[in-house]
């Protein structure tokens, strides 16, 4: 496989192909991604966010198996997700001044543990521990494996953050099917054979670790010189803020379609369980595709114009889904997933820029973030849902993507920002 350039100089930090002189990331670029090594990650990636997902796909069972209401359920959620938003940043950190190749391996571990625990949980604090393990592994995975689909990029950054984002939204988009397939007809304990999944997933990451640990030298990098055209450190400080924003209004919205979007057609349309889920795959499948394409429409036209498009173009669509019925749903669906899931590799890797030799720190950030806001909304849009209705819910939601006017606030990057 091709191996990315890596400084001779580095003292206990990885040094990405990005922190290096134009002439060397030149080659790095000319040698092209490790394209095995982002199968991989984007597998285990796949394999780690199917795992996740099954979680908010088994919600109607755990709501009538304990009684629970709407904002116990987002509970559930927030659980799962403050693990991996309070923890990543942490995680990323330490990472971007020690790399732990094995990591990966240790912290799907845990996402291990929280699904066996899930199976055989019958009280709601239980659930909520297990859900907690789940997150656990998530804010190990996501910051070093984000840097690891970079170290192999090839310089094509926008590419490798797609294929890696690919394989978490497939694997998203997975969660539901194998819900309405499996875990609806058997029940609970169930979910104890997507143990496997972890298993496979350990093994794949321990592989990557083996790659990634001679990737990893032992002197410190030696300075890099500002491009003199990179916005000053109080654009940078904005630009990050607005990310955040932008990252708010997607994510949020996401969130409430992933986490109510079964019990909104339910409650309006009288399908069943079975079929909402299958509703709900439709939204999450097309929510992959627009991830991958996302990251290669970045490195062609700008990071900026697609995070432009992506969130604002949603809007539309987002404005018309309460007022819509069954199939129209389903179609609007498709759009918004395409349109407003093609912005998450162009955050990433614009914030990325932003901040130099931090990749660790600023992915864990984001997807920290990400989860974070999810979770958080996720609990809220619950209470509220329980006050007014599901309905209402989606109404409010509407006018997220809004926020994408933000976007104006973003500085000019550099044509070259290595």
């Amino acid at each position: 496989m091709n191996k990315p350039v890596v400084s001779e100089e580095a003292l206990g930090e990885p040094v990405l192909v990005s922190d290096l002189p134009p002439s060397v990331a030149a080659k790095a670029a000319a040698a092209g991604p490790a394209y095995v090594v982002l199968a991989g990650i984007s597998v285990s990636h796949f394999l780690n966010d199917t795992m996740q997902s099954l979680i908010a796909s088994v919600y109607p069972i755990l709501k009538d198996n304990y009684a629970l209401d709407f904002a116990q359920i987002g509970l559930i959620t927030l659980a799962f997700q403050f693990t991996a938003s309070l923890l990543q940043p942490v995680v990323g950190h330490y990472t971007d001044k020690k790399a732990q190749p094995f990591s990966l391996a240790i912290g799907m571990a845990s996402t291990f543990f929280g699904l066996l625990l899930l199976s055989v949980a019958h009280q709601y604090l239980v659930i909520l521990v297990a859900a907690a393990l789940v997150g656990l592994g998530s804010a190990v995975f996501h910051p070093e494996s984000a840097r690891i689909a970079r170290l192999a990029s090839g310089g094509r950054y926008g590419f490798a953050q797609s294929v890696f984002q690919l394989g978490g939204s497939s694997g998203t988009s997975m969660g539901p099917v194998l819900a309405a397939l499996i875990v609806v007809p058997f029940g609970q304990g169930s979910i104890a054979w997507f143990s496997s999944i972890a298993f496979l997933a350990i093994v794949i990451l321990w592989r990557i670790g083996v790659w990634y640990k001679p990737q990893i030298t032992q002197k410190k990098a030696a300075a890099v010189r500002a491009h003199p055209d990179a916005p000053s450190s109080r654009r940078v400080a904005v630009a990050l803020v607005v990310l955040v924003a932008l990252l708010f209004s997607k994510q949020l919205y996401v969130s409430s379609l992933s986490s109510y979007y079964i019990f909104y057609l339910i409650d309006r349309f009288g399908v069943s369980t079975q079929a909402a889920q299958i509703y709900l795959f439709i939204f999450l499948a097309a929510n992959a595709v627009g991830a991958f394409l996302g990251g290669p429409l970045g490195d062609r036209f700008g990071r900026k114009i697609v995070i432009w498009i992506s969130i604002l173009g949603a809007l539309p669509f987002t404005l018309a889904l309460p007022y819509a019925g069954l199939y129209a749903s389903a179609v609007l669906t498709v759009f918004i997933g395409l349109i407003i899931s093609s912005t998450t590799s162009s955050i990433i890797v614009f914030a990325q820029e932003l901040v130099p030799h931090r990749f660790g720190m600023i992915s864990g950030v984001f997807f920290g973030v990400a989860f974070g806001i999810g979770g958080l909304g996720a609990a809220v849009l619950g209470k509220v849902a329980d006050h007014t209705s599901i309905e209402f819910v989606y109404q409010v939601c509407a006018y997220l993507p809004a926020i994408g006017l933000l976007a104006v606030f973003l500085p000019k990057m550099p044509k070259h920002t290595h």
